[in-house]
């Protein structure tokens, strides 16, 4: 008889996930904060789970020879090298729905403490005070709720918070405002959310962005009456800015439980009475973490028999082409790429793959693409399969073509959308050379040849001289430095494209300076780290 495949559990998690696993494994346990102790048992192991204590990196992938799943019983993937895997060929699943519903339900917890001064309240009265008048509240019956960011879990706290007879408002530019319609929800420009709620709660992923999203210039805009959540990520809500507005009398309450540094057990917030705080509890339910515990199990076992893996983060199932599987992160870049440049979700999105490696299965960077595509728009983790369902919910069509003629490159790979005005973005990337090296080769009509890179400027301008000292100057003086640059036109004095790679985030108001200097018709900066 062959042995039963090992799993390796490195972190304590919920006994439903080994019942879940059932009898058809070895199972094995060690401490995964434990570095030395991890190396030497992930070795042989096929499978291992972990929680957010394990990190499972480049150099643990590598002493593992014959692992062929990291499970993570949890939504983030902070702790797992995802690229590592992908390059190993093991699959990293984790479970993303696991807690929307416990997110969800903390967000309208902190709402509803915010307005009634619950958790001070409780706390002068175990101390010996009874303070009726201190602590009078406000109710949320009729009052306006500003959703930003309408995902998953935000549609969740706008469907209950309904039910306490709020307004629903929304800002979340990846939704059709007929899409929002449907939930009975109106959507908005952010400025003009923060001019209208009395309530706000974001839900919205963390990235280059979303950083700092509600800050100094958004809480000027804001009613002095409002209460601020933030269950979602740290930093999107500036935790400087909001301390400044609530001293300031600009804003009357806030419930955070995310931080922009973690843990986190000093914070200028923590100096307000009107402020109710709690350490990153979203995903603390013993519902969530069952949840999680069985999700992985299942996927564990389907990965390992060699099926479809609905959860799979990095690949659909175990058989991918060896020849395909570079293209995986080259496509999901591309389609993040897209994102960037078109700055809504298109109507129609078109996976084009051309040249010799047509010849071997490609569906799954449709998939790549497509997860791509919506990895900076939505709150929760991405799949390869819940992105087709994400593109299906907000009404855009998917297309894959291929075709063995690829005229410039040996293959490439083009992710090409068209927007609600009828305008087309697209854009093209290639692997060169045996270091596969990701290129893009094409935006748009524009050809150009310019390695990805993390962080990118794509300026669209009317083709003069100067502009490219201009641009270099404006950089210089920001501090920001280019690591490499590429000009692209159609016709001497018609529509120029120059693309950027720079060592560091460019600051919005940088990009705006640059734009404005040189006439930009369009300026997109593009963050993939």
């Amino acid at each position: 008889m062959s042995p039963k495949p090992a799993v390796l559990i490195a972190e304590e998690l919920s006994p439903a996930t080994v019942d879940a696993l059932g009898p058809d494994f070895e199972i094995r346990h060690c401490n995964g904060a434990d570095r030395a102790e991890l190396i030497q048992a992930i070795a042989d192991v096929d499978a291992i789970l972990v929680r957010s204590a394990t990190k499972v990196d480049a150099e643990a992938i590598a002493a593992a020879r014959n692992l062929k799943v990291v499970a993570r019983a949890g939504v983030g993937l902070d702790n797992v090298d995802v690229s590592a895997a992908t390059q190993a060929g093991v699959m990293v699943v984790n479970a993303p729905t696991s807690n929307i519903v416990s997110a969800a339900e903390l967000a309208c917890g902190l709402l509803i403490a915010t307005a009634r001064n619950i958790p001070q309240a409780d706390t002068a009265l175990k101390n010996g005070e009874w303070k009726r008048s201190k602590y009078t509240g406000v109710e949320l019956s009729e009052k306006t709720l500003g959703v930003v960011g309408l995902g998953r879990i935000g549609v969740l706290v706008a469907q209950r918070m309904s039910a306490f007879g709020m307004k629903i408002v929304a800002y979340d530019p990846y939704v059709r405002p007929a899409l929002a319609a449907q939930m009975g929800v109106k959507l908005l420009s952010l400025d003009e959310l923060l001019e209208v709620s009395d309530f706000i709660t974001v839900h919205l992923p963390k990235t280059p962005e979303t950083l700092g999203l509600i800050g100094e210039e958004a809480l000027h805009k804001v009613q002095p009456h409002v209460r601020i959540v933030n269950a979602a990520r740290g930093g999107i809500v500036d935790e400087l800015a909001l301390s400044n507005a609530l001293k300031e009398g600009r804003v009357a309450g806030a419930g955070l439980d995310v931080y922009a540094q973690e843990p986190c057990t000093d914070s200028p917030l923590f100096q307000f009475d009107q402020v109710v705080c709690t350490p990153h509890l979203g995903a603390s339910t013993d519902e969530a973490q069952e949840k999680a515990g069985i999700a992985v199990a299942h996927s564990v076992r389907l990965a390992l028999a060699g099926e479809l893996v609905p959860d799979a983060v990095n690949v659909q199932s175990g058989v991918i082409a060896e020849d395909v599987r570079p293209w995986l992160p080259l496509a999901e870049k591309l389609g993040r790429i897209f994102t960037a440049l078109a700055g809504e979700v298109a109507v129609r999105l078109d996976v084009e793959v051309y040249g010799a490696i047509i010849q071997h299965d490609v569906k799954v960077l449709e998939l790549g693409a497509l997860k791509g595509v919506f990895e900076d728009v939505v709150e929760e983790t991405v799949s390869y399969v819940n992105a087709p369902l994400l593109a299906q919910e907000r009404g855009v069509e998917v297309c894959l073509t291929t075709s063995s003629k690829s005229p410039d490159h040996r293959n490439v790979v083009t992710v090409r959308g068209t927007l609600s005005s009828g305008e087309e973005v697209a854009v093209s990337g290639t692997l060169a050379g045996l270091r596969h090296i990701q290129k893009i080769v094409s935006v748009g009509e524009h050809g150009i040849d310019v390695p990805v890179a993390d962080h990118m400027v794509l300026l669209r301008y009317t083709d003069r001289p100067g502009i490219v000292g201009t641009v270099g100057r404006v950089l210089g003086e920001s501090g920001l430095n280019i690591a490499g640059m590429q000009v692209s036109r159609l016709d001497e004095g018609g529509e120029a494209l120059v693309v950027l790679t720079i060592d560091n985030d460019i600051p919005t108001d940088v990009l705006s300076e640059i734009a404005q200097e040189i006439g930009a018709t369009s300026a997109r900066p593009v963050n993939l780290d």
